[in-house]
């Protein structure tokens, strides 16, 4: 009963979709208040609670172990720990679309009860264009991925989860990248809203970037904790692959780091209005190539769901649809959009546009090594596009990004001049040139990590110079959230850097009582013992490491054999310190009595994800100072209603009668002290 409530309840969900598009496109297209438009908002609400009951359905039927729902009886098992079977509902291709589209209509209905900034001619069109995108979702899962589908008849037992899933990580790593993908829907369809209405102003951009900026934290969390969670489970010791389904996640980040900068600039400055329109369609475009990649089964990778290709034409079908569409639009209304107030090369904006476009041109290497395999296959011409094409050839363009990323926030808004900034850029110039002799000459580094190392020294100290002169005490918190995210890109920089030049690798065979040295650990295999799971059975090395005269300490890998569904797999174990990890894998009899033991020295490894959870930091900090900043504005309107004055220009809605894309003139070239870094 459960399963068929939450089947009718995605239908309901996709009805209201459907009244919530065809109503807000009338509303639209009438351009006067009509009965329609009244129903926009209401039904985007009760569109999300729908798609949230049918979600939580779903995770019912995991929760008790349904075996008559087909979707439960494929991936999961009776004996599986609960927090496996809950995220066994969106760990395979049906429950995970669901997630998405409840997501998705979740948050359209959040827009429609907060979103108040906004004309109501293009918050219609908005959420007109957010139910048209849920209406192809709601289609592919009732017509084809239905995940409440029953079985004529119940199963025995389930066939259990991929071994490979069984991890904490799935609880954690797919919600988050798809909350960052649904944010990103959402920049999308005020992209397309603004784009109906003609209203490309620094209000739908201050309505649009904490969808974008939480969307960029999401993807930020949910990248980061996929890259540890791929580094500790499959057991290869290496945190990046540029798999394509990985690359399906970094594109959509790439182009969202694009657009939330150039939002930025159009909500603060008006400047920027054609980037933030097609950054908006870019970063939605890239999310769906990523769903198509997972899906359309054209990929072998242990991140795909390589579900049938009719699937998979059915979301390229929807990839045409709305991201042609989108782009048609764009180029009908294009020519209507003003330009926006100019700034010079030299200046922040300036600065912002130079990183965008380098960050673009990384997003095109990057799409070009996913897809180039695909289309030689197509020929039957088999090609691998991995590191020693993405490593040099994005280097291009990231040395480049990050020397303008240390000097931009340095400038001033719409115009100024280098030489103001020479004492900083000298002093920077200086940290960048010193490291690179200092590391060349200590150490036998390559030519990539040399400038990873260097670059990360500079741009660490370039993250705290525009709070030089300062009170701390009254530095925004959203430039604060810039800081601190421009310095975890420093530290993960230095993390990847020291991991690619440092690393020592050994495989060894060893009997019980041998040791065999990696890096400064002496490691010595103590015995082999026979373990068991609850789903599982183990062969478990017993290892001691030892670093110089130390305590030693006890590693315990194993090499793992799953009985639903059959699989084997090497559960690695990790030593952390300050300075790096030791990473140790079991593998199998060697013979003679001895047993391969694979291990690695990993410098500074965990850097990485200290600084992808800074930046990410950083992105929460910045949606903290965007809320406080539109606290403090609706206390000043309140003050100026109650005193009977007129709100101050960069405090006004749309409905005080002024027009949205008015700002306040910038105040006369003084002192070379940066207000609130809005980027």
């Amino acid at each position: 009963m459960i399963a068929e409530l939450g089947l009718a309840a995605l239908w309901l969900a996709a009805a209201l979709a459907g009244l919530q598009t065809i109503a807000g496109f009338l509303a639209v297209r009438a351009n006067t208040p009509t009965a329609l438009g009244a129903l926009i908002r209401p039904a985007a609400v009760v569109q999300g609670l729908f798609a949230g009951l049918s979600f939580c359905a779903l995770l019912y039927v995991f929760a008790i172990t349904d075996l008559s729902v087909k979707l439960v009886a494929s991936n999961s098992h009776a004996l599986k720990p609960m927090v496996f079977k809950l995220s066994g509902a969106w760990g395979n291709h049906e429950g995970s679309m669901l997630l998405w589209v409840t997501v998705m209509a979740l948050a359209g209905g959040l827009i429609a009860v907060i979103e108040r900034r906004l004309p109501d001619r293009t918050m219609q069109a908005t959420l007109a264009a957010q139910g048209f995108v849920a209406m192809g979702f709601y289609a592919f899962l009732l017509l084809s991925s239905n995940p409440f589908e029953r079985l004529p008849i119940p199963a025995a037992e389930g066939m259990g989860l991929n071994p490979l899933l069984q991890d904490i990580g799935l609880a954690f790593h797919p919600p988050t990248l798809y909350f960052g993908y649904v944010g990103l829907s959402i920049a999308f369809s005020f992209a397309v809203g603004a784009l109906l209405t003609r209203q490309v102003t620094p209000a739908f951009a201050r309505a649009m970037r904490p969808w974008v900026l939480g969307a960029w934290v999401f993807l930020t969390v949910g990248i980061t904790a996929g890259s540890y969670w791929a580094y500790y489970e499959l057991g290869w010791g290496g945190w990046w692959f540029w798999d394509p389904v990985e690359n399906a996640s970094l594109m959509p980040w790439l182009a969202a780091t694009a657009l939330l900068h150039s939002a930025s600039v159009l909500a603060a400055r008006d400047a920027l209005r054609v980037w933030t329109i097609m950054l908006g369609v870019v970063a939605f475009s890239m999310s769906m190539l990523g769903t198509f990649l997972v899906r359309s089964g054209i990929l072998t990778s242990v991140h795909s769901f390589a579900v049938d290709p009719e699937r998979g034409t059915f979301i390229l079908l929807l990839l045409a649809l709305y991201i042609g569409g989108a782009l048609l639009l764009f180029g009908l209304r294009a020519s209507t959009i003003s330009e926006g107030k100019r700034f010079a090369i030299a200046s922040r904006e300036g600065a912002l546009v130079v990183n965008n476009v380098m960050l673009s041109a990384i997003l095109a290497i990057v799409l070009l090594g996913t897809l180039y395999p695909l289309l030689t296959e197509a020929f039957d011409v088999r090609v691998s596009v991995g590191p020693p094409y993405f490593n040099p050839v994005g280097a291009i363009f990231v040395v480049p990004m990050l020397l303008v990323m240390a000097v931009g926030p340095l400038l001033r808004w719409r115009q100024d001049r280098f030489a103001r900034i020479s004492r900083e850029m000298i002093a920077l110039g200086a940290i960048l040139v010193v490291a690179l002799i200092l590391i060349a000459v200590l150490g036998d580094v390559a030519l990539l990590p040399l400038l990873g190392l260097a670059l990360a020294a500079m741009l660490a100290v370039a993250s705290f110079l525009p709070l030089r002169g300062r009170n701390l005490t009254r530095v925004p918190i959203a430039t604060w959230g810039m800081v601190v995210a421009h310095f975890g890109i420093a530290v993960a920089l230095f993390g990847m850097a020291s991991e690619s030049a440092f690393t020592e690798e050994r495989l060894a065979a060893l009997e019980p009582g041998g040791t065999t040295q990696v890096g400064d650990w002496a490691v010595t295999l103590d015995a082999i013992v026979p373990v068991a799971g609850p789903n599982w059975t183990a062969i478990e090395g017993q290892l001691s490491a030892r670093l110089g005269d130390g305590t030693p300490i006890e590693m315990r890998p194993q090499s793992r054999t799953f009985w639903a569904p059959p699989q084997q797999t090497a559960e690695s174990v990790l030593a952390t310190r300050w300075n790096g990890q030791l990473y140790a894998v079991m593998g199998d009899a060697a013979g003679d009595g001895r047993w391969q033991v694979r291990l690695w020295w990993k410098p500074f490894v965990t850097f990485i994800w200290y600084g992808g959870l800074l930046v990410a930091l950083g992105g929460v900090l910045a949606i903290i100072g965007r809320v406080i900043d539109d606290l403090r504005a609706r206390n000043r309107r309140r003050r100026a209603a109650a005193l009977g004055e007129e709100p101050a220009p960069e405090d006004r809605l749309p409905e005080d009668g002024w027009p949205e894309d008015h700002l306040p003139e910038d105040p006369a070239p003084g002192p070379p002290v940066p207000e609130e870094s809005r980027a």
